[in-house]
């Protein structure tokens, strides 16, 4: 099974306050856009306004994001118990 049919499988139990933050200063000075690039479900993306925004109910719970952030413009942090994805094939 390949990893894209084993990713469309994971179950997301989603909360209505996000896990991720970004702050958005640190971010418009970097202007390096790495969370755009790395983050492996996509979920990071630059708005008409210049503005990265996250799509954060479909995160894969990896931390890259955060990790990756030269600028440390992300803050993360694992959803409350019983919330985010549940994965089917680990």
């Amino acid at each position: 099974m390949k990893v894209d049919e084993k990713l469309v499988k994971n179950f997301f139990r989603i909360k209505q306050d996000s896990h991720i933050t970004i702050d958005q200063e640190l971010c418009k000075k970097a202007e390096c856009r790495v969370c755009v690039r790395i983050c492996p479900a996509g979920l990071y993306e630059v708005n008409e306004d210049g503005k990265i925004s996250v799509e954060y109910t479909g995160c894969l719970e990896c931390g890259t994001c955060w990790i990756s952030c030269p600028y440390k413009a992300i803050k993360w942090k694992y959803p409350n118990g019983g919330f985010g994805v549940q994965y089917r094939y680990g």
